[in-house]
């Protein structure tokens, strides 16, 4: 109630300027009237997202790697991808990239698996995963059309969009190789945080989101959400600028490290988290602790509208779904 009533003060008051100026003509006071509703309505979009009432969750997650040295990439990502299922998000609503080339490769002692921990005691590579996009479909431009839903509609599934709407909450995972403001993608190209930022405000525009969590694992990882400007969005990354980011530990019969610092104590943190946890984000951010991750894990607040110890984990990483019906009103 404080909130609106905050609103309805601001558009008082910008009533009581537009009078002062006397505007006399047709024409102005029309603009005039539009400015003022265009005023309102984002008041009121931004007072929405404050209120935390999603309707649904999604899952855009990425490892941007390939190459064997790189499997705790794939395993980074894997991990999250358990995790937001267990919690309830059901792969309708996720979409997973992957270069997918660990599993079968030559190399792996264990054929057919992916373990984010040396006693190997889960498999990640398991029956049900869902990979949406796999290999060289892995590129910046298809992560850039599935955020904006800019793809060919005539040849992509369902499946494989990212349907969301003005009521979603949506979890961004990037982990991989990266810099100062840029992620690598394949060892061939970057996405730059001008790149997703743009994206992100192109999604604010045309409804595509209610909030986001944004969380990146890379090497300087704090830079990639410097450049976001849109509404609505929680960023978290591993590592401040000029900061590396770090492996957690190796398997010596995989022969590699198979996940990531930051990843691997966000992940000790989700598995004490069940379905109507009342544990909150500002819970998880207050976890992270530079002398383990090896790194100084950043947060961005300033674009949320809701104060961060009142959002609960599952926000983000659960699942809610909630239906609508439309009442015909001529039905007798």
């Amino acid at each position: 109630m404080n909130e609106l009533l905050r609103i309805l003060l601001l558009a008082f008051a910008a009533c009581l300027v537009l009078a002062s100026k006397g505007v006399k003509a047709h024409e102005d006071t029309a603009l005039d009237n539009e400015t003022l509703q265009r005023f309102l309505s984002d008041q009121l979009e931004a007072r929405d997202g404050a209120t935390g009432k999603h309707a649904n969750n999604w899952a855009v997650l990425v490892s941007t790697s390939r190459f064997w040295f790189n499997y705790r990439h794939l395993a980074n990502a894997l991990s999250m991808y358990r995790t937001v299922k267990r919690l309830g998000i059901p792969d309708s609503q996720i979409i997973l990239m992957l270069a997918d080339d660990v599993a079968c490769n030559p190399r792996n002692a264990f054929p057919g698996t992916v373990y984010n921990n040396a006693d190997r005691a889960l498999d990640l590579y398991s029956n049900n995963i869902e990979v949406d996009y796999r290999g060289y479909e892995v590129t910046v431009d298809t992560f850039l059309r599935v955020l904006t839903d800019k793809v060919d509609r005539t040849t992509t599934p369902r499946s494989k969009r990212l349907l969301t709407d003005e009521n979603s909450n949506i979890f961004i995972y990037l982990t991989g190789h990266g810099g100062n403001e840029f992620l690598k993608f394949q060892d061939a190209e970057e996405v730059s945080a001008f790149d997703i930022a743009d994206a992100f405000a192109q999604m604010w525009e045309t409804k595509r989101y209610h909030g986001i969590l944004f969380m990146i694992d890379t090497c300087q990882a704090n830079t990639m959400y410097s450049k976001f400007y849109s509404p609505n969005i929680l960023a978290v990354g591993s590592s401040e600028l000029d900061e590396s980011s770090y492996s957690h530990h190796a398997d010596s019969d995989v022969g590699v490290a198979v996940i990531d610092r930051f990843t691997y104590y966000n992940l000790e943190f989700l598995e004490k988290v069940e379905k109507g946890s009342e544990l909150t984000m500002k819970d998880l951010f207050d976890s992270y602790d530079p002398v383990k991750i090896h790194s100084h894990a950043g947060v961005r607040t300033d674009l949320y509208n809701r104060n961060i110890s009142e959002v609960p984990i599952t926000d983000f990483f659960g699942n809610v779904q909630v239906v609508e019906i439309d009442e015909d009103d001529d039905e007798e």
